[in-house]
């Protein structure tokens, strides 16, 4: 039983969340495109960071880039760019078989420019042109400067992964900005077809967060308010995502999307992303199972996949208990729990979380380039 290629048949893709030269050269990619299903992967400076620090591989390209003069930055885009491309190629052919749907490689530009809209478009133009190929996505984040960004993105032409998404507010936002280029692509007379983006709503860290609050409102030894917060434990990040689906369900039947749809535009699919079970009291499934439907993506890293294909249940579940996840919401905000404040910070930290690494992985490339340069 492939129970990655059976959710297929529900209408979500599996994509990997976890990017590595040593993946692409053994051979271990394109094994999972080709017998596992898988249809996606994606790349942040924490994954590659790591990859970097773990594999030998990447050596001889750092002396090279050395050589050359290249700075640490500039190193650092050689060797993402040259993973992507490769990715990209692997991935290809289910492009091609999907007529666009899938088959996407995903690019993050620099995290430090999450709040400068111009200089996101600059890099964001410049990773688009050096990996050169159709299904390249670039990640740009959902910040309030990211949604002007993505709207000239896709008016361009350049497919365009919104990731750090956390709220409903804010997804609206960057499906507007979708809607928005489709429809001045469409006013300046050029093609709708082909033109790709995922919408991607962060998970496990809304539970992280909102978790810690609600038991600062558990009280030893005292009758619990109402409502109880420990019903709430581990609950809010698949309500607020079962919600936004059904945010993005009302967006495919608007008129304004359908007259888009008559000239060829494609759904802007919504993604899963960090979807590992951080809490090991918690079911290690508990971000994938739920939400499986219609026109949605699951990001998973490698052991969450394994454990899927071990044990996973492939059921249509995303538009299932949509009154309950109602409730929810409404009991967190009932205890005190500003839900906008809370993705407010987790939107912040995001991007902090990227930085770090980002910053990190310079400082080594650095050094391997001092060694190599010694």
């Amino acid at each position: 039983m492939n129970r990655t290629i059976e959710l297929l048949a529900q209408g979500q893709s599996c994509w990997m969340d976890d990017l590595t030269r040593q993946m692409i050269r053994s051979g271990d990619l394109a094994r999972r495109v080709g017998e596992e299903g898988l249809r996606g992967i994606t790349s942040n400076p924490a994954i590659f960071e790591k990859a970097v620090a773990d594999n030998a591989d990447y050596a001889d390209d750092i002396a090279r880039a050395t050589a050359a003069g290249q700075s640490p930055a500039g190193i650092y885009e050689r060797l993402i760019t040259a993973d992507v491309r490769d990715a990209c190629d692997i991935l290809l052919p289910v492009y091609k078989e999907t007529d666009g749907i899938d088959g996407f490689v995903s690019l993050e530009v620099s995290p430090h420019l999450a709040h400068d809209a111009e200089a996101s478009m600059e890099d964001a133009r410049k990773l688009w042109k050096e990996v050169d190929r159709p299904n390249l996505f670039i990640k740009i984040p959902g910040t309030p400067a990211g949604v002007p960004a993505v709207e000239q993105l896709l008016f361009e032409g350049i497919n365009i992964n919104i990731t750090l998404l956390f709220s409903i507010a804010r997804y609206e936002a960057v499906a507007e900005a979708y809607l928005r280029a489709l429809e001045r692509r469409l006013a300046a007379g050029r093609s709708l077809n082909h033109i790709a983006s995922v919408a991607s709503f962060f998970l496990s860290r809304i539970d992280v967060l909102v978790d810690r609050l609600l038991r600062q409102r558990i009280v030893p030894d005292r009758p619990p308010p109402d409502p109880d917060p420990r019903t709430l434990l581990g609950r809010v990040a698949i309500a607020n995502a079962k919600l936004a689906y059904q945010a993005f369900s009302r967006h495919l039947t608007s008129n304004r999307w359908m007259a888009l749809a008559e000239k060829g535009a494609r759904p802007q699919r919504m993604l899963w992303a960090s979807t590992s079970t951080k809490n090991p009291d918690y079911p290690d499934l508990m971000y994938v199972e739920p939400l499986i439907g219609p026109m949605t993506i699951n990001t998973m890293p490698r052991k969450t996949i394994a454990a899927f294909q071990d044990h996973g249940t492939v059921r249509a579940t995303v538009q299932q208990g949509v009154p309950d996840a109602r409730r929810v919401m409404a009991d967190l905000e009932r205890l005190g729990v500003s839900f906008d404040l809370v993705t407010a910070q987790l939107e912040n930290d995001a991007v902090q979380k990227f930085i770090d690494p980002f910053d990190s992985l310079l400082k080594q490339l650095a050094a391997n380039s001092e060694r190599a340069r010694a």
